[in-house]
């Protein structure tokens, strides 16, 4: 047996191998997958901008008139008017004086870090954070502290022993497989008292949270004292892509130092077309957050009153409204045989594991849309039921 299949042995043997499945799209929550309709509980299309007819009608006007590709590097010819019109849209819904475009979400954090860290740098990072922010620290040769999960003493024990000449403080705004959000109004005053930057990833707040969908910066309303708010344009914009929303002086920075900027071809016309209509139809069409809303209060009441309430959340006195729901289960087997009895009964449900979870909570993890209907609740609600009860005979 080759290291090749032995690795990939061990991952089968502890539940850990993953594997692509191809889907259809039938609807904005619903897709034909391994020949069986299923309802999508895993989607990050928290709107359904995804497959909007003005989104789609507006990208394929645009895509007609500029191509496909942007032609090269942002650098040398990649950098189109449609880009600087959403680097400025972006800036405009953040309230920064700029904005960065980078090819994805991932791409984004990486970068960031890579170019405000260095070996003078300390980089302060929750335990839960992204796997693209792991990555940056990385990348960025710095110093880096992790803190325990949106602890804020922690935090500035860790900030206050470090004799680093630079702190860098990074959080999510929404955890992506706890669902909980960072206390931010605390961190900002650690931020502020100790002279750090502080970066947030609003991956999965950005137009679900806040009065104009600025995201939880604006929610708590702290955006003026956020140094970067990174975000993805692949969520609840329907798209691809990442950014770096900031001032002016660090965007020209960013845009001189960060190599996953520099080094890679700018974002394709169709993506930067479809996230300049999707925010134009968010802005007139604010029926579609409500729905969202409507959905997450929903789910939420159906939990509480059903007999999976333990299972909901990972922390059940800190469960906060948004998009995603953990239903933590345990062992990663569990978590895989749920998810997979779900499948066969029209639910595409996924089993979270180790490493992307803490051994010990894989989870499956619900994720709304504004296009789920109220039936879709009910449905999953009851089919999942169903399912803890066998498990407990």
């Amino acid at each position: 047996m080759t290291w090749l299949e032995q690795e990939l042995a061990e991952m089968e043997q502890q539940s850990r191998r993953r594997q692509l499945r191809p889907l259809r799209p039938l609807s904005p929550v619903e897709a034909l997958m391994a020949g069986q309709r299923v309802c999508l509980f895993s989607t990050n299309d928290y709107l359904g901008l995804s497959g909007h007819p003005s989104v789609l009608a507006r990208m394929l006007q645009l895509t007609e008139e500029f191509g496909f590709g942007p032609r090269g590097a942002a650098l040398l010819c990649g950098y189109t008017v449609l880009h600087e019109q959403l680097e400025q849209e972006i800036a405009r819904l953040k309230r920064t004086e700029a904005a960065l475009l980078f090819p994805t979400g991932y791409m984004a954090n990486l970068g960031i870090l890579q170019a405000l860290g260095g070996r003078d740098a300390a980089i302060f990072s929750d335990e839960l954070n992204h796997a693209s922010i792991i990555d940056g620290c990385r990348l960025s040769k710095s110093k880096v502290y992790v803190y325990r999960h949106t602890d804020v003493d922690h935090l500035e024990a860790c900030v206050r022993a470090s004799t680093a000449g630079r702190k860098i403080i990074i959080t999510e705004g929404l955890f992506s497989m706890d669902g909980d959000r960072a206390p931010l109004t605390e961190m900002v005053e650690v931020k502020e008292k100790y002279g750090c930057l502080l970066i947030l990833d609003e991956a999965h707040s950005t137009l679900v949270f806040g009065e104009k969908g600025g995201g939880l910066a604006e929610h708590f309303g702290v955006g003026d004292r956020v140094d970067v708010q990174m975000g993805t344009l692949s969520k609840a914009l329907g798209s691809l892509g990442g950014y770096a929303a900031t001032h002016r002086l660090l965007r020209e920075y960013l845009l001189n130092r960060a190599r996953s900027f520099i080094f890679t071809t700018a974002l394709p016309i169709p993506a930067v077309a479809a996230a300049l209509a999707a925010l134009e139809t968010f802005g007139s069409q604010p029926a579609l957050r409500a729905s969202l809303w409507r959905n997450i209060e929903s789910l939420s009441t159906l939990l509480d009153q059903s007999q999976l309430s333990n299972w909901w959340g990972v922390n059940k006195d800190h469960r906060w409204p948004g998009p995603i729901f953990p239903l933590v289960v345990g062992e990663a087997v569990t978590a895989l045989e749920l998810s997979q009895r779900l499948f066969d009964r029209g639910f595409h449900v996924p089993a979270i594991r180790p490493p992307t979870v803490p051994v010990g909570t894989s989870r499956l993890r619900l994720s709304l849309s504004a296009r789920h209907q109220p039936g879709h609740l009910v449905a999953l609600v009851n089919t999942l039921e169903d399912e803890r009860r066998r498990l407990r005979s």
